[in-house]
């Protein structure tokens, strides 16, 4: 049976077909291409990751509606893709096709009211996923943006929409942060120093720079500047989707880091470059393995890293732990905010001071005790 305005089909075998245009003819006939997997919402991702390969593809019907939702979101879909990264491109990729294209897709963009945004926000909030157990606030907030950016194009392309979801909000539940305690910073320390090998390393060089998971992966020898005492922080490593064939598959990737603010120049202590000195194998290559070619990535650090604190008798933590870790410390010790901020690769101080300083009970007693002088009795 077919999904209404859909070229998507469940076959007799019990397996579901999804057809796209991969070409035309001189005369404008449609030349048919075919995908199958063994659910829709399958059958929906590879539908879209034809679109994003093809630049004459379609997902939807040539006869929909040019007014009806799913049409105007493959076509905002087609003009970003160049523009963003390929993470980036894979991300707004599986959100249409697991969230919003199953809901909203069939709708006319006239249909697509106030409430019915707010009320399938709700519902993902409490009964989304593939558990049905409820959509992180997180992941809704992304949706909803995502929906907005849809009917955003749709205006200025001249269409007519009933509401441009500006209006609805999401309530982010903010988790708190691990940060070290120094007791657990020091004792980590120790280890780390008693067990000094590349990936102990990258350990270090994150609590002590602030570096993300994904740049000490990315982080080359020729990045250090040993007589500046300087690393120069300019690309991230990641694994993503690779959708160049039909099936999902995943590959590794070296690219610039997620913002312009996030290339920087960072003074190192030099505690540290000294323990970099004496680790350096080569003048070229990744740090945490001194190959030319094949570096670390991410998941295997963070795994890592969750052994040492294991071996170390310190509680489990995040990888980007480190990282607040270390602009916590730098609060205490009296860091300028704005140097530390740019040492982060924050566009703004406000981002440093309400998502990455997490002030300790020492702190907060000791500054609370230089209110004593004010209660003394004269």
């Amino acid at each position: 049976m077919a999904r209404k305005g859909e070229n998507i089909y469940k076959r007799k075998d019990g397996r579901w077909e999804g057809r796209y245009i991969k070409s035309r003819s001189s005369t404008g006939k449609a030349n048919y291409g075919y995908v199958y997997a063994k659910s829709y919402r399958e059958v929906k991702a590879k539908l879209i990751s034809q679109s994003s390969c093809t630049s004459n593809s379609v997902t939807v019907d040539p006869e929909i509606s040019s007014d009806q939702f799913e049409q105007v979101a493959m076509e905002w879909f087609q003009a970003i893709c160049p523009k963003v990264k390929e993470s980036t491109s894979n991300k707004y990729r599986n959100l249409l096709s697991s969230y919003i294209l199953p809901v909203f897709g069939s709708k006319q963009l006239r249909d697509i009211t106030h409430e019915f945004i707010e009320t399938q926000c709700n519902f993902f909030l409490v009964s989304g996923g593939l558990k049905e157990n409820g959509l992180s606030s997180k992941t809704v907030s992304d949706i909803l943006s995502l929906i907005r950016n849809v009917l955003q194009f749709a205006t200025r392309n001249g269409k007519a929409i009933s509401c441009d979801a500006r209006s609805i909000q999401i309530k982010r539940q903010t988790k708190e942060m691990r940060v070290l305690s120094r007791a657990e910073q020091e004792k980590l320390c120790q280890y780390l120093y008693s067990n000094l090998d590349s990936c102990n390393i990258g350990i270090l060089v994150c609590l002590f720079t602030g570096l993300r998971v994904g740049e000490i992966c990315a982080l080359r020898w020729e990045d250090v500047s040993f007589s500046d005492y300087t690393i120069h922080v300019h690309q991230t490593l990641q694994r993503i989707q690779d959708r160049t064939n039909s099936e999902y598959k995943t590959r590794i990737v070296v690219t610039t880091p997620k913002s312009a603010c996030s290339i920087r120049t960072i003074p190192v202590p030099h505690g540290l470059m000294t323990i970099l000195t004496a680790h350096k194998a080569s003048s070229t290559g990744y740090i945490l393995t001194n190959s030319d070619q094949n570096p670390l990535e991410p998941r295997t650090m963070q795994n890592h890293f969750k052994k040492v604190l294991k071996n170390s008798g310190i509680t489990s933590a995040n990888y980007h732990s480190l990282r607040h870790t270390f602009a916590t410390r730098c609060i205490e010790l009296g860091f300028d905010v704005k140097s530390l901020s740019e040492i982060l690769g924050h566009a703004s101080v406000n981002i440093t001071m309400n998502r990455y300083v997490h002030p300790s009970m020492d702190l907060k007693r000791e500054n609370m005790q230089r209110l004593s002088d004010l209660l003394a009795v004269k």
